[in-house]
């Protein structure tokens, strides 16, 4: 291999006919933690259109089916109209409680497939409500990937204990029509509604 003296006004550089791209026109390599910097926060941003939206029919079903059941979860962040009635097994957190619990429910629901948000009519709280959970939800598991995965750690897994290491993945759903569309179906069914007073719905 040739090697040739390269002058600079200030510095004298040894390079091997190799040109440098700073000028030659090319861009040059951007520096390593930049470049770990900018995959590592990659990720898509959560808007209201991305959230799905679960018929009460669907729902229903998967309360219904053994073993399903455990897999989901429902928030209903009904206020002072929290009553007449609940989805069987609900949790109920006001929407002005929200923010200062959801820590506890990206925690607690973390294992869930599904976690179903809903309000009186899912117009604007329960979306709200959803997105509000779903992007914290995103925030943490953009962290725990950061600061599990190490270049190091990665290199030593095995493809099996790379699996297991990935988030789990959870969908947010919002009730389509809320609880006054369930209840116009299933209120009257013990199995899925609790507390029911029809004559509030009449």
């Amino acid at each position: 291999m040739k090697f040739r003296l390269w002058s600079q006004p200030s510095r004298t550089i040894l390079t091997n006919n190799i040109p440098h791209p700073r000028h030659h026109g090319q861009t040059p390599f951007p520096h390593p933690r930049l470049r770990s910097m900018s995959s590592s926060s990659s990720f898509v941003p959560i808007t209201i259109s991305s959230l799905t939206y679960l018929h009460p029919t669907s729902l229903a079903k998967v309360l219904l089916e053994p073993g399903e059941r455990e897999k989901v979860a429902i928030i209903d962040v009904r206020d002072s109209d929290h009553i007449g009635g609940n989805i069987n097994g609900s949790t109920w957190v006001p929407l002005n409680q929200l923010d200062a619990r959801i820590p506890e429910l990206v925690r607690t629901l973390k294992d869930k497939d599904k976690v179903v948000f809903h309000c009186m009519l899912s117009q604007q709280r329960g979306p709200t409500a959803a997105l509000r959970y779903a992007r914290a939800k995103q925030r943490a598991d953009d962290k725990d990937t950061r600061s599990t995965q190490t270049s190091s750690q990665v290199a030593a897994q095995t493809p099996e204990e790379g699996e297991s290491n990935k988030s789990h993945v959870q969908e947010v759903c919002v009730l389509e029509g809320g609880f006054e569309s369930w209840q116009s179906r299933y209120g009257e069914d013990s199995r899925l509604t609790v507390d029911y007073q029809p004559d509030l719905w009449d």
